[in-house]
C-alpha cells in the first residue's frame, strides 16, 4: 500500500531533529571534513570540462563546500551560488569568484550582489541533513532543491545534463530517506570519509 504524501512529510518532520543532532556531532568530531571533502571530491568524481558549478555557503555545521570550491576555482571552473526565491519556486544562481563581496540574502543567507550576472549550473553542491545510498536526501522541508534540480534537468533534457553531489558528513547516513514523486534523486554523496555514486 502506498503511503500518502502527507504521511511522508510527517515522517520526514520526524527524522529532522534527529538528523540535525547527528550532523552536529559529525560537525564536531571532524574539524577538517571540509578539506577531506574537497581531495575526495576531486579525486573521485569526474566532473564535466568547463561545468559552472554551484556550491552554497555553509550555515551553522553544515558540511562546508568551501575548500572543494576553491580547489574548482583554482581548476578553472566557474562557479555560483544559489539565490533564494519566493516559497514554491526553483533557486537562481549567480555568477561568484572567490574573494567576491557577499551581501545578506533570504534569512541572512550570503549571496552575490543582484548586479552578479545569472548563470545555469550544471554542477550542484547541495547541503543535506541526512542521505542514504540511493541518492536521497532529507533537505529542510521548503523543496527548493528539488525543485531546481527538476528544473534545470528538464530544461537541460535529462537527469545526465545536470551533477547533483550531496556534500555531507558519513555520520549523516541513514538506511532509508522517506520520498516522495517530487523527491530529486543526487548522482554522488561526497563525505570525509569518501565518495558514494548512487544508483540514481
Amino acid at each position: 500500500m502506498l503511503k500518502r504524501a502527507g504521511d511522508i512529510s510527517a515522517q520526514k518532520s520526524g527524522l529532522r531533529a534527529m538528523a540535525r543532532e547527528r550532523r552536529a556531532a559529525a560537525h564536531a568530531a571532524c574539524p577538517d571534513a571540509g578539506a577531506r571533502i574537497a581531495a575526495n571530491l576531486l579525486h573521485s568524481v569526474p566532473l564535466p570540462d568547463g561545468a559552472i558549478v554551484s556550491g552554497y555557503h555553509a550555515m551553522g555545521d553544515e558540511a562546508d563546500p568551501l575548500p572543494s570550491l576553491l580547489a574548482l576555482a583554482a581548476g578553472g571552473h566557474s562557479l555560483c551560488l544559489p539565490v533564494t526565491p519566493k516559497r514554491g519556486l526553483p533557486l537562481s544562481f549567480r555568477l561568484w569568484r572567490p574573494g567576491d563581496a557577499l551581501e545578506p540574502g533570504v534569512w541572512d543567507i550570503p549571496v552575490p550582489p543582484a548586479s552578479a550576472p545569472l548563470v545555469d549550473p550544471s554542477v550542484l553542491l547541495v547541503p543535506l541533513l541526512a542521505y542514504d545510498r540511493a541518492g536521497y536526501r532529507l533537505g529542510y522541508g521548503g523543496g527548493y532543491y528539488d525543485r531546481t534540480l527538476a528544473a534545470l534537468r528538464e530544461k537541460g533534457r535529462g537527469k545526465a545534463a545536470v551533477l547533483a553531489i550531496g556534500i555531507a558528513y558519513a555520520g549523516q547516513e541513514v538506511e532509508s530517506v522517506p520520498r516522495e514523486e517530487t523527491d530529486q534523486r543526487l548522482d554522488w554523496i561526497v563525505s570525509e570519509a569518501g565518495a558514494i555514486r548512487t544508483d540514481g
